[in-house]
């Protein structure tokens, strides 16, 4: 069977992973292919690496506050 590029549709979804093909296919013998599935949701590596991202800024960010924390208090001080 050859397919053209043009007859290609590209469709999501629902939550229990049908898909509405409209009313034009009602009453008619259908034959669907999956060519290609796309994860909405990061996979393990991509959450992996925005922990540690926000890890170490969550650690500069700690790190600047002591020292505005420490001049603010040495001001009031003084």
């Amino acid at each position: 069977m050859k397919i053209d590029a043009d007859e290609l549709q590209t469709n999501e979804t629902d939550d229990r992973g049908r898909v509405y093909l409209g009313t034009e296919y009602a009453n008619k013998r259908v034959t669907v292919a999956v060519v290609e599935v796309e994860s909405e949701t990061p996979d393990e590596a991509e959450l992996a690496a925005a922990h540690r991202e926000a890890s170490e800024s969550a650690g500069s960010l700690a790190d600047e506050w002591d020292c505005t924390s420490d001049e603010a208090w040495s001001e009031l001080d003084g």
